[in-house]
């Protein structure tokens, strides 16, 4: 019974780890949209963006508020966003997105988090060119006709459409469009009453590397080691 308990216990921290981490990537997203576009969410689509990602996150409404109230004030922090790259063990190119207000601090959390745990960190264009940036936007599928969706979407700049799973492994459809058509993208799908569970861009590999379990566990233990320090948004990689 002691065995069960702990067990639950582990399993309830690490969601709570992992909500709290999302928490903080989204409270920076709606922090940049804010300084960049201002608070009010008819006239500044980075923001609205940020906000249905932060209800993809389950972010209370409340803290949604006092975060755009503190991005609002003249004493908030400001973040800018700085790519990293680098390798992880056995060659597997990896990118870095960071939100910091202390590049000094940042960048030196994230070469630790390659050298200690079997990695090299890069210069700026030493993997990117393994990754297309692209525009992509998760949508809840019931009720969506997906087949005509995809063709909808075309004129929008569709790319690729496919199916994935979200963090609870909740089914999803995923949608795909160069970076430079995220604008008509998202008004592709807003014409169509859909909106994401979330959006944003990710850096999508033009090929993938595929490792046994032995040597993928030694990359996925940098990647996690990357992703828990609060100035990291997102790690991509090209681990199959």
């Amino acid at each position: 019974m002691g065995r069960i308990f702990e067990t639950r216990k582990a399993t309830m921290f690490k969601r709570w780890d992992r909500m709290s981490k999302a928490f903080t990537r989204v409270g920076k997203e709606i922090a940049m949209a804010v300084k960049a576009g201002g608070p009010s969410v008819d006239s500044n689509p980075a923001l609205r963006r940020a906000i249905q990602n932060a209800r993809s996150a389950n972010m209370p409404k409340d803290r949604v508020e006092a975060a755009i109230k503190k991005a609002s004030g003249g004493d908030a922090a400001n973040y800018e966003e700085i790519i990293y790259e680098g390798y992880a063990p056995h060659g597997v190119a990896v990118v870095v997105v960071t939100a910091t207000d202390n590049p000094t601090r940042t960048v030196s959390n994230v070469r630790q988090g390659f050298n200690h745990n079997g990695g090299n960190m890069g210069s700026s264009g030493s993997v990117a060119f393994q990754f297309n940036r692209m525009a992509v936007f998760r949508l809840a599928p019931a009720g969506l006709d997906a087949e005509s969706l995809e063709l909808d979407l075309i004129d929008h700049g569709l790319e690729e459409f496919g199916e994935g799973t979200g963090e609870e492994g909740d089914a999803q459809l995923v949608v795909r469009a160069a970076f430079e058509n995220f604008g008509s993208m998202a008004k592709g799908l807003e014409e169509r009453g859909i909106t994401p569970l979330s959006s944003g861009t990710e850096y999508v590999p033009t090929s993938l590397i595929e490792l046994d379990e032995a040597h993928a566990t030694e990359v996925l233990k940098l990647i996690d080691k990357l992703e828990q320090d609060d100035d990291v948004q997102h790690v991509f990689h090209n681990l199959g």
